[in-house]
């Protein structure tokens, strides 16, 4: 148990930062005239335990192994999702513990899906603490793709490795370093997004969740009609922007500080991604400009950018029901899903840089067919692509699509629709939030689905932020030999 005493030690400490952070909604109670203990008590008992295990794993020489990181990567969604769970728990929205926890996984992974009906009335303290925890969640993962997700070799992340992170005792410095620049470029980009929001019309309090929100590309409001609760156009078009700039990854914003200013034009993902959200945009303002002749040319322009910007980043915001569009754009709403945005940054899904080496190699392979003698060496940002570094990102896609079927039947056995259990685990793994049809449709919410959906569905979640093989490979007795 002495070996694991790292793993403990951080998670204390992060349970000591979600305790400090309960603090927050405990004072717009305050604020709101909206006084109760809930946040209070939730603090108390999340820092007590944190502090429990910071001085029960107190340690000189602390160390990171692979094994290690495989491990605090797991736990520590799992328990900020329990602990996140306590103040819906305790709330007067009277929510059973699976429903809170479904919320707090929801948020810290930010999915955006909800069990909370009426989120017009819901209290203050709960509406920005839903907020607080997708904005965790969001720097939480950038910090983990760009500092532990490339050591463990998940799936094609070690082609994001930074330079002198290479081993594993190298980690816990590198992390402390690179959490520093991420979360003041984080904490910039919320702040324009936030005074954004104020200047187009949001009051404050909607102005501040709705930036944590959108920059961690989670999708969480402070209304039931999402962002089309303020039919309003310009709010819209800040959304579309700071989606696409928490889609972008982070580490080209550092590559940037540090004085390549060419990187965001020369990235092979943030290219990627531009096309095809110009693609996504064109075909759907196209269809639904021959095929619903009550919208106009600019009305669909906006109505197809946003929910494509916001279905491709996995950020879940709404302003029209697109279910009622037909049956080709939730088609592609539901390729888009898997897509996802670019690795490094706050969206969800595959990744682009995935399809995209993919791609490469299928066209290799018909080089290779065409002229049998010929020698095709695969690069992605002028890196050369190794067969073995190609076969774990085919592993890897394969692995996705069969949880995701799983899933599905998981959810069909437990008495959910066709659309809704295949829309419901698409949405989960792909962490987007919103799903397809009536029950968790974009005018609908997941209240209604029984336990055991909501506890599949937040496995989904968890399986999906975190890459799929860092949950997995847990389970396998091999991993736990040294």
């Amino acid at each position: 148990m002495n070996s694991y005493k790292t793993v403990f030690f951080a998670i204390g400490i992060l349970l000591l930062i979600l305790g400090a952070f309960m603090l927050i909604p405990f004072l717009v109670q305050l604020i709101y005239e909206q006084k109760n203990s809930t946040f209070l008590s939730s603090a108390f008992v999340t820092s007590f335990i944190g502090v429990l295990l910071i001085l029960t794993n107190l340690e000189d020489n602390r160390k990171l192994t692979l094994q290690h990181a495989f491990l605090l990567t797991a736990l520590s969604w799992l328990s900020i999702a329990i602990f996140g769970s306590l103040p819906f728990f305790l709330s007067n929205l009277e929510l059973s513990f699976v429903d809170s926890f479904f919320e707090s996984m929801s948020g810290i992974t930010t999915t955006g899906s909800t069990i909370i009906t009426d989120l017009d009335n819901a209290p203050k303290g709960i509406l920005i603490w839903r907020a607080i925890l997708q904005w965790l969640g969001g720097i939480g993962i950038i910090v983990m793709a760009i500092t532990i997700l490339p050591l463990l070799n998940v799936g094609g992340m070690q082609l994001f490795r930074l330079e002198s992170s290479d081993t594993a005792e190298k980690i816990l410095p590198k992390t402390r370093e690179i959490t520093f620049l991420i979360t003041s470029i984080y904490i910039s980009l919320t702040f324009l997004c936030s005074f954004s929001y104020w200047y187009f019309g949001m009051n404050f309090f909607d102005s501040v969740a709705h930036a944590m929100t959108t920059i961690a590309t989670g999708g969480f409001s402070t209304y039931s009609n999402s962002i089309g609760h303020f039919e309003n156009s310009n709010i819209e078009v800040v959304s579309i922007i700071f989606i696409i700039l928490g889609s972008i990854p982070f580490i080209a914003y550092l590559k940037f500080i540090k004085g390549n200013r060419k990187i965001f034009f020369n990235d092979s993902q943030i290219k990627g991604l531009i096309y095809i959200l110009l693609f996504s945009v064109i075909l759907i303002s196209s269809y639904l400009y021959f095929t619903k002749n009550e919208y106009g040319f600019l009305s669909n322009l906006r109505m197809s950018a946003f929910n494509v910007v916001s279905i491709l980043s996995g950020t879940g915001y709404v302003t029209a029901d697109f279910s009622l569009w037909g049956k080709f754009p939730l088609i592609f709403f539901v390729f888009l899903m898997f897509i996802g945005g670019c690795a490094g940054s706050t969206t969800c899904g595959i990744k682009i840089f995935r399809f995209q080496i993919l791609w490469s190699f299928i066209l290799n392979q018909i080089k290779k067919l065409v002229y049998p003698h010929g020698i095709f060496i695969i690069r992605y940002n002028n890196e050369k692509i190794s067969n073995s570094f190609i076969y774990s990102i085919i592993t890897f896609i394969f692995l996705y699509f069969f949880i995701f079927f799983i899933l599905a039947i998981i959810l069909t056995l437990s008495g959910l629709d066709f659309i809704t259990a295949i829309s419901g685990s698409a949405t989960a793994i792909s962490n987007v939030g919103p799903g397809l049809g009536d029950v968790i449709g974009p005018n609908g919410n997941f209240s209604t689905l029984p336990s055991f959906s909501k506890l599949s569905l937040s496995l989904g979640m968890l399986l999906g932020r975190l890459e799929l093989f860092a949950i997995l490979i847990l389970f396998f007795p091999s991993f736990w030999k040294n």
